[in-house]
């Protein structure tokens, strides 16, 4: 079953789907879409890196990734700028940084379009490995610090008084997240990433009755996606990439079609966090 490149892209989308899920619902929680489009701009870069000192490509984009996230926590301490600010230098500044990088290496054929929109179709059987096991280990690691992080969610200040430790729990889903840039960015690419966390998560949030279920509503939803998008982009030919996240968004729109035809009074305050 395996040997067929469609199976291996649906099982490698929706494991991609059930990994980012819960994520994604703390991206749009915490408010951070930003931050998620910092850490996928700045995969360029690593991919760049990594090309230069001829390492893995998933080792070069996640080690720029988590050196950017250190450097957004070392500026935030010294309040130098705003976050929105310094977000905004270090996604530019990361991504023309990559560019150059790239344009530099003539001896190299990299396939920009590639890294940008991901290619999906190409999967192997050792992404797959990568993907389900690094992705159950990686939502160990945030089970491990989930009520930490939701605490520092609705109340910074209560998490530190309860002993829950926020500025570590941040700092370890920023490393989750850095990990993610880097095992997706060849299934859907840097720049189709931030849409694939934050769209199932903000579809699901519509009908969350709280932040578990909204979590586990936010990777079936993603899984939905990948398979609708895989099909749509088999049957009329579209990039796989752009193709998921088109039926994201197609998902997102209905689950707002209710809201258009209900009362004020009787419209859902968006279940599990605001």
């Amino acid at each position: 079953m395996l040997d067929d490149f469609f199976t291996r892209a649906l099982l490698a989308g929706i494991g991609l789907a059930i990994m980012v899920g819960p994520m994604g619902c703390f991206v749009v929680w915490r408010r951070m879409a930003y931050f998620g489009d910092t850490m996928s701009h700045s995969a360029l870069l690593g991919v760049g890196v990594a090309f230069l000192l001829e390492v893995p490509l998933v080792a070069g984009v996640f080690a720029i990734a988590v050196a950017v996230s250190l450097s957004l926590l070392f500026l935030q301490s010294r309040n130098a700028l705003p976050t929105d600010a310094l977000l905004g230098i270090l996604s530019h500044s990361t991504l023309a940084l990559g560019l150059v990088i790239v344009a530099f290496m003539t001896w190299i054929q990299v396939d920009l379009m590639g890294f940008l929109f991901g290619d999906i179709l190409a999967v192997s059987r050792t992404d797959l490995l990568i993907i389900y096991g690094g992705g159950l280990a990686l939502l160990g690691v945030l089970a491990w610090i989930w009520r930490s992080l939701l605490t520092a969610t609705v109340n910074p200040e209560i998490a530190e008084a309860e002993g829950l430790k926020p500025e570590r729990s941040k700092l370890i889903f920023m490393l989750i997240m850095a990990s993610v840039i880097a095992m997706a960015m060849k299934l859907v690419g840097i720049l189709l990433i931030t849409a694939l966390l934050i769209i199932p998560a903000a579809t699901a949030r519509r009908f969350a009755s709280g932040p578990e279920h909204m979590a586990i509503l936010a990777s079936l939803i993603g899984g939905v996606a990948a398979a609708a998008g895989l099909f749509g982009s088999l049957h009329f030919d579209t990039p796989s990439g752009p193709s998921i996240v088109v039926a994201a968004l197609l998902l997102f729109l209905l689950s707002q079609v209710p809201a258009l035809f209900a009362k004020p009074s009787q419209r859902p305050n968006d279940g599990a966090l605001s």
